[in-house]
C-alpha cells in the first residue's frame, strides 16, 4: 500500500455520532406507513398502462398522473415537452372534464385505472381548480355557460397580479404567473368542479394532488368580494355538499395531498386540517446536502414544516425543481438515487420519485422531448427497486438516523435488524461507525455485499457514492 493510499484509508476510518430522529418532538401518533408515488410525469394514461407491472414489480404503491383535464393546445397541438408544445400546457385548463391532446382520453384514462386497480395500484390526478388557461379566448363554452356567465368566473380580484405572496388576500385571490384566478368559492364553479372529480373516481382514480393549493382560502382567510365564503376545501373533501352534490367517496378512503410551497405567512396547520403537504423545504435541504456531499450541510433530523411528518410529502426533486429554472436538473441520477434511499429509508414522510424524462442527461435535460412516452429507467432501477422493498418490509419499525461526524456517510436504522448506509463521498471510505441495530452480519439487497456489525460498530469499506440496504 503506497503512503497515499493510506493516508487516505486512515483518513477516512470515521467514528460518528448517533443522533435520536425528532418525530416525538413534533408528535407523531402514526406507526410509520408504506406508501411510495411514482410520479409519472407527462406519461401518457397508454404508456402508464403499459409499465403498470413494472411500477408494482418496482415497489411503488400510488402513480401520480400529471393533470388530465382539457386543457391549452397551443403550437398546433405540439407534443414536446418544450419548444413545439410544451409540459406547462397541462396546467392550463381549458374546461374541468376528462381528457386531452396530450395524455389521452376519458376511455384510455379509465382503461389505465382499471388495470391498475386489477394489480393493487392506486391512482391518483394532479388537478388544478385555482385558475385557467393564460389565453382567456380558449375557455370552453361549457365552462362560462356553467357558471353563468364569465364574469363569474374569476374572483374580482382574478386579474390582477400578484405583488406580495406573503399578503394572503393577494395569494388567495390574485393572478398567478400570468394565470387567471377562478373564483374556486362560487357554488356554480363548485358544483360544475365537483362533477369533473366524481367522474375522475367512477373513472377507477383514488385520489388528488391539488395544484397551487395554497392559493385557495381556507375558511378564516381573507374573502374576495364576489366570494360569499371560503368554503372550496370543506366541498371538495367531502365536508359539505354544493346544490345538493356531494364528493363521491368518502375522504378518508381516498389519497389527497395539497403543493403548499412553504413560504412565509402560509397556515400550514390549516391546510393540514383537509388533507396531506408537500415537505418543500425539506427538499432543498437535502439537495443541498447532496450536491456538497456533506450531510453536515443542513439539518437533516428537522422537517423544516410545522405538520406531522406522517402528513407530509417528501421528494428529492419535483417536476417543478427540474424544469422551472432547473433548479434540480443538474443533479445526476446517481446522486438524485441516493436521496431516494435515505427518503425512502425513513418511518415518516410519502416519498414521491419524480420520473425524469426519457433519454435526458445533465447536458440535454429533455431528452426525447416527447409528451406521453415512458421517463428513463431510474424508477425502476434496482438500488431503487431494493429501497421501496425495504420500506414496506420495515414499515412498523422505528428508525434511528446516525450522520458520521465529518457529515460523509448518513445511516437510517429501522428497528434492531435493518438498516441503510449512504455514502456520499465520492471516494471509498473505510469507516467503523457505532450503530444499535444488533451484532451479526448483513447482506446488501443489490450488491450482495456482507457488513458486519460487532461489539455495537459497523466496519466497512464503502464503494464511492455508493448505498447499501442491510438485513440480517
Amino acid at each position: 500500500m503506497s503512503t497515499k493510499i493510506k493516508h487516505l484509508a486512515l483518513a477516512s476510518i470515521l467514528m460518528c455520532l448517533s443522533t435520536a430522529i425528532n418525530v416525538d418532538a413534533q408528535n407523531s401518533n402514526a406507526v410509520g406507513n408504506d406508501e411510495i408515488i411514482l410520479h409519472a410525469w407527462s406519461w401518457s394514461f397508454n404508456t402508464i398502462s403499459q409499465h403498470l407491472q413494472e411500477i408494482k414489480d418496482a415497489g411503488f404503491t400510488i402513480v401520480q398522473t400529471s393533470p388530465i383535464n382539457e386543457c391549452f393546445m397551443g403550437e398546433n397541438g405540439g407534443r414536446q415537452l418544450f419548444g413545439n408544445g410544451k409540459w406547462y400546457y397541462h396546467y392550463q385548463p381549458t374546461d374541468w372534464t376528462i381528457g386531452n391532446y396530450q395524455l389521452g382520453s376519458r376511455d384510455e384514462f379509465k382503461r389505465m385505472c382499471d388495470k391498475a386497480n386489477s394489480l393493487g395500484l392506486r391512482v391518483i390526478v394532479d388537478v388544478l381548480p385555482n385558475h385557467t388557461v393564460i389565453d382567456r379566448t380558449h375557455i370552453n363554452a361549457r365552462l362560462d355557460s356553467a357558471v353563468n356567465g364569465r364574469e363569474n368566473l374569476f374572483h374580482a380580484n382574478g386579474l390582477w397580479p400578484i405583488a406580495d405572496y406573503s399578503d394572503r388576500y393577494q395569494c388567495t385571490t390574485g393572478e398567478m404567473g400570468k394565470l387567471p384566478d377562478v373564483n374556486t368559492e362560487n357554488p356554480d364553479f363548485q358544483y360544475y368542479y365537483m362533477q369533473y372529480v366524481n367522474d375522475v373516481l367512477a373513472c377507477g382514480a383514488r385520489g388528488f394532488r391539488y395544484d397551487t393549493a395554497k392559493h385557495i382560502g381556507l375558511p378564516d382567510e381573507p374573502r374576495d368580494p364576489k366570494s360569499p365564503q371560503n368554503d372550496f376545501w370543506d366541498v371538495a373533501m367531502g365536508r359539505k355538499a354544493v346544490k345538493g352534490l356531494w364528493l363521491s367517496i368518502p375522504r378518508d378512503q381516498l389519497f389527497i395531498y395539497g403543493e403548499v410551497l412553504q413560504d412565509r405567512n402560509v397556515p400550514e396547520q390549516g391546510y393540514a386540517e383537509y388533507m396531506d403537504l408537500t415537505a418543500s423545504n425539506y427538499g432543498w435541504v437535502l439537495r443541498n446536502i447532496l450536491n456538497k456531499h456533506n450531510a453536515k450541510e443542513g439539518d437533516l433530523l428537522n422537517w423544516h414544516h410545522s405538520v406531522d411528518p406522517a402528513h407530509l410529502i417528501t421528494w428529492v426533486e419535483s417536476h417543478d425543481t427540474y424544469c422551472n429554472a432547473h433548479e434540480s436538473a443538474g443533479m445526476s441520477d446517481e446522486l438524485v438515487r441516493l436521496g431516494w434511499v435515505f427518503l425512502t429509508a425513513r418511518q415518516y414522510g410519502t416519498p414521491l420519485f419524480y420520473s425524469r424524462p426519457h433519454g435526458s442527461t445533465r447536458e440535454n435535460y429533455w431528452g426525447d422531448n416527447e409528451i406521453g412516452k415512458v421517463g428513463n429507467d431510474e424508477f425502476k432501477h434496482p438500488v431503487v427497486r431494493a429501497i421501496n422493498e425495504f420500506r414496506h418490509i420495515n414499515a412498523v419499525q422505528p428508525e434511528n438516523i446516525i450522520i458520521s461526524d465529518n457529515g460523509k456517510q448518513i445511516i437510517v436504522e429501522r428497528g434492531k435488524k435493518a438498516a441503510v448506509i449512504i455514502n456520499l463521498d465520492e471516494q471509498a471510505a473505510t469507516v467503523a461507525i457505532p450503530v444499535t441495530v444488533e451484532n451479526g452480519k448483513y447482506r446488501d439487497s443489490v450488491t450482495k455485499k456482507v457488513l458486519q456489525v460487532k461489539k455495537g460498530v459497523l466496519t466497512a469499506t464503502l464503494a464511492p457514492m455508493t448505498a447499501y440496504i442491510l438485513s440480517k
